[in-house]
């Protein structure tokens, strides 16, 4: 999406610096841009703009009582520019500027009933408070499942705006094209028996020399008109019907077959699988991972079995002897998503684990997010200390990857090395990662 076909809300109590803004933006080449004094006359402008579904209906007139102010420069009676083409989504606007200290309703509350109502695509916080804070409140956004964008100091500046919209719609451009596909519970089913939901793999790479030694098996749904469904979508629908534990030893089969396939072309690769929580409720998964695997042609010694932070906190003190039987079988054992399930470091000592995945959330952008490097560097003192291999998810620029190296990390995966392919497309990927310009 072009920066004129954006959609964007300012909300700042202080005018002239909401007038800055605005200023900025339309210098930037926003064409469509609302204003707000404060949060509760922010929400009643996106509930107008929702209910009349079309972008010149339902905005507040300039000089609104309830502290909305039409934009600067050729403004249409709701305070957004005239152009027709802007907001092709009448119901939500694109990006909301928001300030956090503001009267009556605070920013925080406003983002917090932003995310609840769905009102807006994505938020971008523009604070001069404490870091930390402005951190917290980015972390309470997503949790309610609103897209946030780094958050910006003030003074605002064209070039910190530039840089914040050329993240957003890279953001967009990279979203799955069904973000809500048109699927049942039933229709999940089928395609988990049918063989429609496959691993696709991506490339984890040594930090040191580039070099790949291992992928991680992604579910993945191709329907039959080629559209691919991500798991965030069909997994909630299987893990209903308890058909999770049924994906996992798909997964783990058919993953298994083509490393066993790559095994005899010479391309050795460690195989990460993600299994479900559950499996820390059975005292037979061992066994049947175990006989997956041989009936493959695979040792269990070149297998790691992903479990998340999350579940391991709910279901480790039960499920220990799963995880000790799984070690004494020779699969490996990776803590993915580490840093995101407010763990305890005691139990994280209890449990065998071979690897520890850092999350990417912490991962992308650390290289100039002092705290969030912190916490990366943290995560890799951590892992050297219990003796575990390090993996860091989410490697998205040079920057990243450079960063990653100076802290001493091993291994990387993410969209900088590549993204997820089918099995049979890995070589391919494989060759586009070893070309020169990488």
């Amino acid at each position: 999406m072009s920066k004129s076909a954006l959609s964007v809300l300012v909300v700042e109590d202080h005018g002239f610096q909401r007038r800055m803004a605005l200023r900025l933006l339309a210098e930037l080449g926003v064409a469509s841009l609302h204003e707000a004094a404060d949060g509760a006359s922010a929400l009643n402008l996106l509930n107008r703009l929702a209910q009349a579904r079309a972008p010149n209906i339902g905005g507040a007139r300039g000089g609104d009582p309830a502290g909305i102010d039409s934009a600067p420069g050729g403004s249409a009676p709701d305070g957004s520019a005239q152009n027709d083409s802007a907001a092709s989504d009448p119901a939500q606007v694109d990006l909301v500027l928001v300030d956090l200290d503001m009267p009556g309703m605070d920013g925080i509350e406003f983002i917090d009933r932003l995310a609840r109502q769905r009102l807006a695509r994505a938020v971008l916080v523009v604070s001069a408070l404490d870091p930390a804070l402005l951190h917290t409140v980015q972390t309470m956004a997503r949790a309610c499942g609103l897209r946030v964008l780094e958050a910006l100091a003030k003074p605002l500046t064209k070039a910190k705006l530039a840089e914040a919209l050329l993240s957003l719609r890279q953001t967009k451009a990279d979203e799955d094209p069904q973000a809500a596909p048109d699927i049942t519970a039933e229709d999940a089913r089928i395609a988990l028996e049918t063989g429609r939901i496959e691993p696709w793999f991506q490339l984890q790479v040594e930090l040191g020399n580039g070099r790949a030694i291992g992928v991680e098996a992604l579910a993945r749904w191709r329907r039959d008109d080629g559209r691919v469904i991500l798991p965030q979508h069909f997994v909630p629908l299987l893990e209903a019907q308890d058909l999770l534990d049924e994906l996992t030893e798909r997964m783990l089969a058919q993953a298994c077959r083509y490393k066993r396939g790559w095994d005899r072309e010479g391309l050795r690769l460690k195989l990460s699988v993600n299994v479900s929580a559950s499996t820390l409720d059975d005292a037979g998964a061992a066994d049947r991972y175990q006989r997956i695997v041989r009936e493959a042609g695979v040792a269990a010694s070149e297998v790691v079995l992903e479990l998340t932070e999350s579940s391991l906190m709910a279901d480790a003190a039960r499920g220990l002897a799963v995880l000790a039987r799984l070690r004494l079988k020779g699969f490996g054992l990776s803590i993915d998503d580490f840093g995101t399930g407010w763990s305890s470091l005691s139990q994280l000592s209890q449990v065998p684990f071979t690897e520890l995945k850092i999350d990417q959330e912490f991962v992308a952008g650390a290289s100039h997010k002092p705290r969030k490097r912190a916490v990366v560097e943290a995560s890799l003192d951590l892992a050297r200390k219990l003796g575990l291999d390090a993996v860091a998810e989410g490697v998205e620029t040079v920057e990243d990857w450079q960063m990653l190296a100076e802290l001493g990390c091993a291994v990387a995966q993410g969209r900088l090395i590549g993204e997820a392919v089918p099995g049979a497309e890995l070589r391919a990927a494989l060759g586009r990662w070893r070309r020169p310009e990488h």
